[in-house]
Order: C-alpha cells, then sequence, then structure tokens
C-alpha cells in the first residue's frame, strides 16, 4: 500500500505493523473520478488498495468497519465517518462494489478472513467486531468467520450515511437503517453506464437500419427510422428506469413495452402522417420490443430483482420480443411487395 491512497494524511502505528490514516473529505479529484466511473471511463481500475485504512486516530477499542476496494464505495463511507475515529478494512473485491463482490464471492467469507490474517487486525484492536453493510452479507457467513478468526460479524446499515447514527445508538440499528430503497436519483445514477455500454452494440444496428432503409426507401425515411430505433433504445435504458414505479405490473419487460408503445405513439403523433399501414404496424411491433429488451436488462442493476426470477422473465419476455421484430420485418417485406 502506497502514500498514494485518495485522502491519505500520514502513517500511524497499528499494531506491530502500521496504517495509513486518511481523511473522510472528498476532494474535486475524487468526485470528478466518481463522475467518470459513472459513465464507464475507468470504471475496471477505480479501485484502492485492499488492506487497513485509519480514520482519525482510532485505538485498540475503535471500531472496524468492513467495505470493499471499489474507489466508489471506500469514498462513500470514509466520508460518512469522517470526524470519527474509526479503522476501516478494506476487502480486495476487484473494483466491485459491496453488493456486486457480494453476488460474485468476493466479498465474502474467504477474502474477509484473508484480510483480516494479512493487516494483522487481532494486535490492533483488543474487541472481536467487525461491522459489515448488509449488502455484503450475501457473501458472508458469519459463523464460518467467527470459527476461522475469531472475529464476530455484525451487519450495520443498508446505506453508509447511517453508519454514524448506528455507533451512536451503540451497534443497533433502526428499521430504516435496514430498510433497502431502490428511488429515482438511484436509478437515474445508473443510467449513465447503461447508456455507454449500450452504445457499443446499437450503433453499429442504427448504422445498419440507416443503410438498409435508405436503398428501399431513401435517405428521408432511413434517417427516421435510425432516429426511431435509437429513441426505443433511450427509452428502454433510461425513461423505463425512471418512470418505474409508475409504470403497470411487475414485469419489467413489461414495463419496458408500455414505455415502448408510449414513446412509439409520440412519434407517430409528432411524424407519422405519412407512415403508411406497413411502417405503422411493424413501428408499433419492433419499437416497444427494443425498449422492453434493454428496460429487462435493467433488473441487473436493481437491488430487488432474484436470479430465479430474472432467468423466468427472460424465458417468458425474450421470445416474445423476437417475435415481434420477425412480424415487423415480414410487415414491412409485405408492405413493400403490396405496394
Amino acid at each position: 500500500m502506497s502514500e498514494n491512497v485518495p485522502g491519505f494524511q500520514r502513517w500511524i502505528p497499528a499494531g506491530s505493523g502500521r496504517a495509513p490514516q486518511v481523511d473522510g473529505t472528498l476532494t474535486l479529484a475524487d468526485h470528478l473520478g466518481a463522475c467518470l466511473a459513472r459513465w464507464g471511463i475507468n470504471r475496471m481500475t477505480f479501485m484502492v488498495p485492499p488492506g487497513l485504512y485509519a480514520i482519525g486516530s482510532p485505538g485498540s477499542e475503535a471500531p472496524v468497519v468492513v467495505t470493499a476496494n471499489y474507489k466508489m464505495s471506500y469514498d462513500i463511507v470514509r466520508r460518512a465517518l469522517c470526524g470519527r475515529n474509526v479503522w476501516l478494512l478494506v476487502l480486495e473485491t476487484y473494483g466491485i462494489n459491496v453488493w456486486c463482490a457480494a453476488g460474485k464471492g468476493t466479498f465474502g467469507t474467504g477474502e474477509l478472513v484473508r484480510r483480516i490474517e494479512k493487516s494483522g487486525l487481532a494486535q490492533v484492536v483488543s474487541h472481536r467486531r467487525l461491522i459489515l453493510p448488509i449488502l455484503g452479507a450475501a457473501g458472508v457467513s458469519a459463523h464460518r468467520v467467527k470459527q476461522r478468526s475469531g472475529f464476530d460479524v455484525v451487519y450495520a446499515t443498508m446505506r453508509a450515511a447511517d453508519l454514524p447514527a448506528f455507533l451512536d445508538q451503540g451497534g443497533a440499528s433502526t428499521p430504516a437503517m435496514r430498510e433497502l430503497r431502490f428511488n429515482w436519483y438511484d436509478r437515474m445514477v445508473l443510467i449513465p453506464v447503461e447508456l455507454v455500454l449500450a452504445a457499443k452494440p446499437v450503433l453499429p444496428v442504427a448504422a445498419l437500419i440507416y443503410l438498409v432503409a435508405r436503398l428501399v426507401w431513401g435517405a428521408d425515411a432511413a434517417a427516421a427510422a435510425a432516429l426511431a430505433f435509437l429513441g426505443a433504445v433511450c427509452t428502454g435504458v433510461a425513461v423505463g428506469p425512471l418512470l418505474l414505479p409508475l409504470l403497470p405490473t411487475r414485469s419489467f419487460a413489461v414495463k419496458g413495452a408500455f414505455a415502448g408503445v408510449l414513446y412509439c405513439a409520440l412519434v407517430y403523433l409528432l411524424a407519422g402522417a405519412g407512415w403508411g399501414w406497413a411502417a405503422t404496424v411493424a413501428a408499433f411491433l419492433a419499437l416497444p420490443a427494443v425498449s422492453s429488451f434493454y428496460t429487462l436488462n435493467f433488473t441487473g442493476c436493481t437491488t430487488y430483482t432474484s436470479k430465479s426470477g430474472v432467468k423466468k422473465e427472460m424465458r417468458l419476455g425474450l421470445p416474445l420480443m423476437a417475435g415481434a421484430l420477425a412480424s415487423a420485418f415480414f410487415v414491412v417485406v409485405a408492405g413493400r411487395l403490396l405496394a
């Protein structure tokens, strides 16, 4: 661990070794790095070295909070604990946040035990209590950590912002601290990286649609078709997630299809007077299917969808989407032949 860790102030004694003391105040560079990571820039290298950190001037009785080495997680936790004396144990999750790393197994029992041993934590603190985020519970077996390291695991809160209140209450959490929220802002901040990821396959497809449509109908129709397709993608990636609670049913695929129908209707009202019957039917088949696919894809960003539930929805939804796209193609061909 070098002195280039974010927020580094100085080295302080930690048992028989030393630990970097870090500040909880985030700099402009910290905020800029987080903004870039939200857009997928340097996302896979946005991490800090794993190990033991000191916030404030913790002693042997200071609490030990555990987090992931994804820099955004690290920054959120150290900012929440600014002004306190706390040990921060950072696990090697390879730049993945706590919730996702718990599912992948990197924020897990084995890594936690290894990091306890490697940091010499038993010589640093006199107690045997680790404070973990609730979202990391899926990857950590508390009784095995106790057996292998002697440390008890306590699951604290859902959000790092509640950690100060949790500590002030002697390690007791309220129902609100344990409640999982996924509000408008939580969904909004996930959209930029989804747009970036979607752009890689979508832009070549949009170019292909433009080229084919130009050969058949001309430049104006080709531009309209490509833009309509891109709009359907954006509807599924951004509008669907933002309006998630307002869209009908619990199915993400249906929610996305409903948003796609609204989008298609809006496009038709604004520019569809000369579409013709084939283009109109094809649009109302294809565009909602595209939106549905990308809203269904958003299940990977949410905190309340289950793996089995997503698989079931994919088994039901993907064939219907493919069928809608195929039907749209045949409608366009039929319209062309009958013209």
